[in-house]
Order: C-alpha cells, then structure tokens, then sequence
C-alpha cells in the first residue's frame, strides 16, 4: 500500500507540477510560443506519469481514463502525440513551422518526463520504485508479438483513435472528452498485451526504445510507422483525400445535393396563347366553345 500511495503522489504531483507551468507559460509567454510550444511540452511530460509508475492492469487503466479526461478540460488542446501533430498538418490546420515547432517540443517533454521519472526513482520512496531504479538499464520490451503484427495492433489502434478525434472535433468538450478518453482505455486494454497500445511515437520511443529486445528498426517498424499509417487511413477515410497534397477527392463523388426537376421547360414568355387540349389543329371558330377572346 505505501508503494502504490507513493505512486500515486507521483502521479498527482507531476500533474499539479504541469498544470502550475501551463499557466505561467500561458500568462509569461507570446501566444504563439505558448499554443504552439509550451502546452505541448508540459501535455507530453504529464502522459508519462502511468507507466513511470509501473501501476497494475486495473489501476493503470482507471488512470489512464483520468488522465485524459483530465487532459481533456485542463491543457488546452495540446496533444503530445506526433501524430496528431502530423494529422492537423496533413488537414491543412497547422502550418509546417508549427508542425516542427509542436514536434521538437513533444521531444523535450518526453525526454524532460524521463529524467524526472529517473529522478523519482532515485529517491527509492518505496521498494518499488528501487527495483524500478535498479532495472532501467535492463528494461523488457513493451512489444510482446512478431513485429508484422505489431505493427499493425499499432496501426490499427491508431486508425481508431484518429478517426475518433475526426469525427468529434466540432463536437461539444461534455460529449468528445469522455468519449476519446473512454476509447483510448479499451483501446489500451484490448491491444495492451500485445505492444501495450501506445499509438504515440514519442511515448513508445521514451518507454520501450531502449529496452532489449529488439531492434531499433523493428521498434520504429511498429511505434512509428504503424501509428502513422493508421493516421493517414483515417484522414483518407474521414476526407477522401489528403488536403495538404490534393485537391481532388480520391474516394468519394462530389454529388450536388440540389438537383433540378425533370419536367418540361416552361413556357417562353411570349407563348401566352396555349391552345386548349383537344383543339389541336382546328380553328377557333369552328368549336362550339367560345374561344377566350371572344366578344
């Protein structure tokens, strides 16, 4: 019980700690530098905050819900996911300097939350955390399947999760936060045991890159190309294109939604004297039904 109360603390505290810095970046800091920096790079140092902790199955998962849920009303929109980033650039909704500006920064939280956790660990506040200390360097690999299947858990996880966040971006935050952190918690139970459904490349490469195992090709095999080629299948899927590269759709017909009736033209404005049906061809005079003009 101490470990997991000194666990939790971790927890909590590395969220208070970013939040206190969220906010003095956003009151100290040029909006640019803050929107397209600061936010990242605190979003990307509180995601850690679960797995440094080593949490059980149950716990992790509830935390894992919480955290999102948390991210989702507190930090702004920040995803520290690159391939969120990446998303919103293939969207047409992120210039390319910002791009690379909110990729750079997700590179420092990542590494800023791996030296607190160090940190952390060093400390030895509990017995878990120095056997946790005296493993860093003989870590087990969070990819536990053949790499082709790896990767495409990852693509697969990712594909979901980004057609989520598609679908639900111009939903109200009471519908889209619970349900995004809702599907990133059976998401990570479901493929959990198979690569433990990171979907994110800069926390998979912070967590599992430099443990044994594999290789670094094969580990950027699954976490880095497996969640960006399920991003990409999503925006295709959700646009029919990708609007930073094409114009066209690829997929799906541009229909016009109005389409004219079909019918016979009206007639022209001059043609006021339509003859009365059944008196085609005859004189006007030669029914015996008085004609409209007639005194």
């Amino acid at each position: 019980m101490a470990g997991l109360n000194v666990s939790l603390s971790f927890f909590f505290a590395t969220f208070a700690l970013c939040e206190a810095a969220r906010r003095a970046s956003k009151a100290l800091l040029p909006v640019g530098a803050y929107e397209v920096f600061a936010r990242e790079a605190m979003r990307t140092l509180v995601e850690l905050g679960p797995w440094a902790g080593d949490f059980g199955p149950d716990l992790l998962l509830t935390l894992l819900f919480l955290l999102f849920l948390a991210h989702g009303v507190t930090l702004d929109g920040a995803s520290a996911n690159p391939t969120v980033s990446l998303q919103e650039f293939l969207m047409a909704e992120e210039s390319l300097p910002g791009t690379l500006l909110k990729l750079a920064a997700q590179g420092l939280g990542m590494q800023a939350a791996c030296t607190l956790t160090r940190l952390c660990w060093a400390w030895e506040l509990s017995d878990l955390h120095l056997l946790q200390s005296l493993m860093a360097q003989s870590c087990s690999s969070a990819l536990r399947t053949s790499v082709p299947h790896g990767a495409l858990v990852e693509a697969a996880c990712a594909f979901c999760f980004h057609l989520t966040l598609l679908y639900l971006r111009h939903s109200p935050p009471a519908y889209s936060v619970p349900a995004v952190a809702l599907l990133v918690t059976v998401t990570a139970y479901t493929a959990g045991s198979f690569t433990s459904a990171f979907f994110n490349p800069a926390l998979a490469a912070s967590v599992t890159f430099a443990c044994s195992g594999h290789t670094l090709l094969e580990y950027v095999q699954v976490y880095w190309l497996g969640p960006l080629t399920g991003m990409v299948l999503a925006v295709l899927l959700h646009q029919g294109r990708l609007p930073r590269l094409f114009q066209r759709n690829l997929f799906y017909s541009q229909k016009n939604k109005y389409r004219a009736p079909r019918g016979k033209p009206a007639p022209a404005s001059g043609d006021t004297q339509t003859p009365a049906k059944g008196s085609s061809g005859r004189e006007p005079g030669c029914s015996g039904v008085e004609g409209p003009h007639s005194s």
